[in-house]
């Protein structure tokens, strides 16, 4: 697990994580990528994960916000929900840190004042 994760004071996701978490799990079943048994391990890591996050809903404030543009475009559907959910949560961006491994959202995490790791 990422160290910032561990020392977070609150870890705050979109719903739509788990989902494309699970999908990813399921493709790399199917694949032959993972075994069953990794498969189960990867499952409940995931739960477990999830069982610490608040846990922000796909809600119309956000899908309006994806429909506007973001300041480092072109940006990808999902990606531009998990943007929209940090914004939504109307904190000030010194509060909130994204994590992320996405070029696109990175970049444009950045552009709006967020601190990326």
């Amino acid at each position: 697990m990422l160290k910032s994760l561990q020392r977070a004071e609150r870890q705050v996701t979109s719903s739509l994580t788990f989902a494309e978490a699970a999908r990813a799990i399921v493709r790399a079943r199917v694949s032959g990528r993972l075994s069953a048994e990794a498969e189960r391990a990867a499952v409940r890591a995931l739960r477990q994960f999830e069982r610490r996050c608040y846990v922000v809903a796909i809600t119309e404030d956000v899908l309006d916000r994806v429909k506007r543009p973001f300041p480092v475009e072109p940006v990808r559907t999902l990606d531009a929900m998990h943007l929209a959910t940090v914004e939504i949560l109307a904190e000030p961006p010194a509060l909130v840190t994204v994590l992320t491994r996405d070029g696109r959202v990175r970049e444009n995490a950045i552009a709006l004042g967020y601190p990326v790791e």
